[in-house]
């Protein structure tokens, strides 16, 4: 069976929604943020790059980074329609926006949740967070799902990065169309599991 490595908020709940929406059975192994272990060892053994998520594969590898881990949850059960089929357009669409998420917001987000980082980074951040997440926000529009009318595992990295916001006082108010996307993938049951599952929804 799967085993996804967590930490619960992290950018791991994407997969952890994921694997849900696909169908498909997998252990979640809790990341301690203090001690980095998992299940009683060393983190580091599991994942030498020290973060989450991890996904250890029924062969025995380990998978990390969130845009291949996504790929591969949605690849596990294609009937799923998580992901568009290998070698469409539409496919390289979704990589785009995954690659989007993950280099321009998810990025973003990373000097707010560092003690060291200076208030001048911190402006520098937010000023990209918003030109970012405004973009976002025009390219999605009226569509229920970051693809149009079919829900895949963009929205689920999406919705679990805007989650942090509130941690950041980051206020979304200006982006209506993503607090849309937002609402609409928090509703889902896959995505209350998720949320039960790491203790972040009673």
């Amino acid at each position: 069976m799967l085993k996804l490595y967590y930490m619960p908020g992290a950018c791991s709940l994407a997969s952890n929604i994921a694997l849900r929406e696909a169908g498909v059975p997998f252990e979640l192994v809790k990341v301690d943020r203090k001690t980095r272990t998992a299940g009683g060892r060393d983190y580091l053994t599991i994942n030498g790059k020290g973060y989450v998520p991890a996904l250890q594969l029924d062969s025995g590898e380990v998978l990390t980074e969130n845009i291949a881990l996504l790929s591969y949850i949605a690849d596990r059960n294609p009937a799923a329609k998580l992901a568009p089929p290998a070698g469409s357009m539409e496919r390289y669409r979704l990589l785009e926006w995954l690659a989007f998420i993950s280099t321009e917001i998810h990025k973003s987000f990373t000097p707010f949740f560092k003690p060291d980082t200076t208030d001048a980074a911190r402006e520098s951040a937010r000023a990209n967070l918003t030109l970012r997440l405004g973009w976002a926000d025009q390219a999605l529009g009226d569509k229920p799902c970051l693809m149009g009318g079919q829900y895949t595992v963009a929205d689920s990295y999406l919705f679990t990065i805007l989650g942090w916001a509130v941690h950041v006082k980051y206020d979304l108010a200006p982006f209506p169309h993503l607090q849309g996307l937002q609402g609409r993938v928090a509703s889902r049951p896959h995505t209350q599991a998720a949320l039960k599952a790491e203790g972040l929804l009673k």
